[in-house]
């Protein structure tokens, strides 16, 4: 067994050392061209495995001793018209480092520099949630936009 509050800190550990990471983390390129970053502690195992470039697609899912616990499904990109898509992201991965352990989604409700600023929006708790981040200009237009969905899978059988 385990509470949501371990989850919840796990979570947060694995983002920040995966994805949010940018170049520190190890990534493997798969035989169907996606990309998979893998963290695991002890009993814990997470996966985040995703297609993209632009836009972007993938799944995030949390294993406790081989079993899967945890999933969370996201699809966003950049807006065509944005040139330096790197800045973007690397602004987007500043923002996840900040996420907050009690709702490890994505990143803090906003957050903000002076060239971007970001928003987090979210229905739910850590066993079932959705919700929407983006990315505004200086100029308050949306240049990002990502949406996602997650929680507790397994929990009673269906056979």
């Amino acid at each position: 067994m385990f509470s949501q509050e371990e989850l919840c800190r796990f979570l947060c550990i694995a983002k920040r050392s995966t994805y949010a990471a940018g170049d520190r983390a190890q990534k493997f390129i798969e035989a169907d061209t996606s990309t998979t970053l893998i963290f695991e502690d002890g009993d814990w195992k997470y996966h985040d495995n995703y297609f993209g470039g632009e836009p972007f697609g993938g799944r995030e899912v949390v294993f406790l001793k081989d079993r899967p616990i945890f999933i969370m499904t996201y699809y966003g990109g950049v807006d065509g018209t944005v040139s330096d898509i790197g800045a973007v992201y690397g602004f987007l991965r500043t923002a996840l480092l900040l996420m907050p352990e009690a709702h490890p989604f994505r990143g803090p409700d906003e957050f903000s520099s002076s060239n971007f600023d970001y928003r987090n929006s979210y229905s739910g708790e850590i066993s079932c949630f959705w919700g929407e981040e983006t990315i505004n200009s200086i100029d308050g237009t949306i240049i990002y936009r990502a949406r996602y969905a997650g929680g507790l899978v397994d929990r009673r059988s269906s056979r």
